[in-house]
């Protein structure tokens, strides 16, 4: 059971790692790179702001201790805005003005130096041990008259920045879930289009394995799982009919080889325990050579269609179908004598070149006129003809004999298959005959039809590549 949801269960822990790694990622990396940028944004904004005031300052302040009460106003009201302390120190580090802290007024700032901050505009820390957490400090000189009078030091909290960072990283987190969340949509969608029907085609497939071929896939999409869907039950269908074919197969073998068997016992038997006398021996033993003979015939065509079946390699070669026909034809002129048989051969051409397996269509061409003769009333005509169209050769092999009824005539290429009528007829057919004439025609790629009426006669039509020589 394990192995039957192992695929679900690694996508589901695939989507888990997927949305941890993310928040992971928007955690960590995120949370460091709003930082870095919101430092840069408010430290170059405070950087403007403090130059802005120096550029006030320079037309105010000349280095005295004088206050005016505008500039104060002035730096606590940007002091809000930027939510900063602003200190105005004279060039001495002296605290001129402060806009939070009043009482800082008029103290010197220890050690300092107006280059704290070096290349940058900005430095984070303490300053002096002047607050109590780390704050972004910017300075920018108050000149005038080509003299520096003082100096603008804005000091903004980094709890500011950390605060800011914190709700995008809040928007952020509350986005990624929403997301995350809609995104169980495609779980939702894998579950349905993919899962389930996997489920059922597994399924299907062990019910296949144990033998239930009748079952069917109900899987009525339109995607590629619909695809294996329907493959997977036209594969079922073919597999159960090619096992009722095969148990057809082996009961019609079985019944072939057993009345002959069958018969040949009972001769045999009658032979030894005296039921025939010896002077009746010579002709029981003569119907036991006939019926061994039906058996070898019955094997050598099983033979040949299980060479058939394996598709070997074709001998093809250049040869004339009319002098094959002549020579295949005369081979039964002595059944045709018995029967007053007359085989008719019309040739459109005097020679006819046709690229096949000379031995195979030998073999077509017997079974069809052995089949012809067979069924053929006495002091009557079978029609052989060829004639050709393009690049095809066809080649006819027509009778007036009793003909196929129509319920039969689909079936008449299964192996084993004999009509009724053949049946009373001809007890010594096989049933394999049109069978291997039907295997060898498409095993050369071509095609072989069979129009009939009964009481009328029958005519099979085989087509052969023209030679090209």
């Amino acid at each position: 059971m394990r192995r039957k949801h192992s695929l679900y269960y690694k996508f589901i822990l695939g989507y888990l790692i997927f949305g941890i790694l993310s928040f992971l990622v928007i955690g960590i990396m995120s949370s460091n790179w709003i930082y870095r940028f919101l430092l840069d944004i408010r430290s170059e904004a405070l950087y403007d702001e403090a130059n802005l005031l120096a550029s006030h300052y320079s037309g105010l302040y000349r280095g005295s201790a004088s206050k005016n009460e505008a500039s104060q106003e002035l730096i606590e009201s940007i002091g809000i805005y930027l939510r900063s302390e602003i200190w105005i120190v004279d060039s001495s580090g002296t605290v001129v003005e402060d806009n939070v802290h009043s009482a800082r007024v008029g103290n010197t700032i220890t050690d300092f130096d107006p280059t704290f901050t070096g290349t940058r505009p900005y430095v984070i820390g303490n300053y002096h041990n002047y607050f109590d957490g780390d704050v972004i400090s910017v300075c920018a000189p108050i000149t005038g008259n080509y003299a520096t009078h003082g100096y603008v030091l804005i000091h903004l909290p980094i709890s500011e920045i950390n605060a800011i960072r914190d709700t995008v990283l809040n928007i952020l987190y509350v986005s990624f879930c929403i997301i995350f969340g809609l995104s169980l949509i495609i779980l939702l969608v894998f579950t349905l289009t993919v899962y389930f029907p996997l489920m059922k085609i597994t399924e299907a497939a062990s019910r296949y394995a144990e033998g239930d071929l009748k079952h069917r896939l109900s899987l009525h999409t339109r995607d590629e799982i619909g695809y294996l869907a329907d493959t997977m039950n036209y594969m079922a269908e073919k597999l159960n009919k090619s096992e009722e074919y095969q148990k057809e197969f082996i009961a019609n073998v079985s019944h072939d080889f057993r009345s002959p068997l069958t018969s040949i016992k009972g001769y045999l038997e009658a032979i030894l325990d005296g039921t025939i006398p010896p002077e009746m021996q010579e002709k029981y033993l003569q119907r036991v050579i006939s019926e061994t003979e039906r058996l070898n015939k019955l094997t050598q065509g099983l033979l040949t269609l299980n060479s058939l079946d394996q598709k070997s390699m074709l001998s093809r070669s250049n040869f004339d179908i009319n002098q094959v026909i002549k020579e295949t034809a005369a081979s039964f002129e002595g059944t045709c004598d018995a029967k007053d048989i007359v085989l008719d051969l019309t040739f459109s051409d005097s020679e006819i070149m046709v690229y096949a397996d000379l031995g195979e269509i030998q073999q077509v061409l017997y079974n069809l006129i052995d089949n012809a003769i067979k069924f053929s009333q006495p002091s009557s005509t079978i029609y052989i003809q060829t004639s050709i169209q393009y690049e095809k050769v066809f080649v006819s092999v027509k009778d007036t004999g009793i003909g196929i009824p129509k319920d039969s005539l689909k079936k008449i290429w299964e192996r084993f298959y004999k009509t009724d009528l053949s049946r009373g007829r001809d007890k010594k057919g096989t049933g394999l005959g049109l069978s291997i004439v039907k295997e060898i025609i498409q095993n050369h790629g071509e095609t072989i039809d069979v129009i009939s009426t009964e009481g009328v006669g029958t005519e099979f039509i085989f087509t052969l590549p023209r030679s090209s020589e």
